[in-house]
């Protein structure tokens, strides 16, 4: 693509969009404010076109439409991000796609991710609080270098907000747990415990929460799966 600007941006952005899409986003809670209904395999190769460019991401983002937010969080250059800047990104997610995107193609990768899942973890904002469980889930699967207690210091966390009703908010603990329960065979045995704990709640997030999970950790393929790791 050569060099990119805001510019040539929109106007590719314009040649791929799909009204008829945009509308149906709505059915699956994706609900910008603005959009051009682009698919998310077409985003991924327009940002493969454009390479890392943190000037670039910056003004996409303060467009404030799906496409160039998304982009915004797929060219940024995750060394270079600040805690300020994620703060400022984190405050403006106002659906669960902008938030999972953004967490897994740039907040993830920066040094301040599992700082982050903590603070957020407890933050009221339905998807400030996703984002910090969002960031819990794709850690467990992409840092393989972590070890086990690196992971062990989020179930507290998890048990806690388990009692949070919010349809976002319960997914992403549901997802936080179990994806770090299929990361080893300790930590499925921990998450099970948690799972259980959870269980015992008063609420019917919590148990929503529990007995997905406990499908999931205690199943025949999970078990074979960590079986084989060990």
């Amino acid at each position: 693509m050569g060099a990119a600007d805001v510019e040539s941006v929109l106007k590719k952005l314009e040649g791929l969009s799909n009204p008829e899409a945009a509308e149906g986003m709505a059915r699956f809670g994706i609900t910008p404010k603005k959009t051009y209904g682009v698919a998310i395999p077409n985003l991924r190769k327009l940002a493969k076109e454009i390479g890392r460019d943190h000037s670039l991401a910056q003004q996409l983002w303060a467009l404030g439409i799906r496409e160039t937010m998304i982009l915004a969080s797929m060219i940024d250059d995750p060394e270079v991000v600040t805690e300020e800047q994620m703060e400022r990104w984190v405050a403006e997610f106002d659906y669960w796609e902008i938030c999972d995107q953004c967490c897994a193609n740039l907040f993830e990768k920066t040094r301040f991710a599992y700082q982050k899942a903590v603070e957020w973890s407890s933050r009221e904002e339905e998807f400030v609080k996703r984002a910090g469980f969002v960031l819990m889930a794709r850690l467990a699967v992409s840092d393989k270098e972590a070890g086990d207690e690196q992971f062990e210091r989020f179930f507290p966390i998890i048990q806690r907000e388990a009692t949070d009703n919010r349809n976002y908010v319960k997914k992403a603990v549901n997802w936080a747990l179990r994806q770090i329960g299929k990361r080893s065979p300790s930590l499925n045995s921990k998450a099970i415990e948690v799972a259980r704990e959870i269980q015992k709640i008063d609420s019917r997030s919590a148990r929503w929460i529990a007995s997905d999970a406990l499908r999931e950790l205690t199943s025949e393929a999970v078990q074979r799966r960590l079986k084989s790791k060990k």
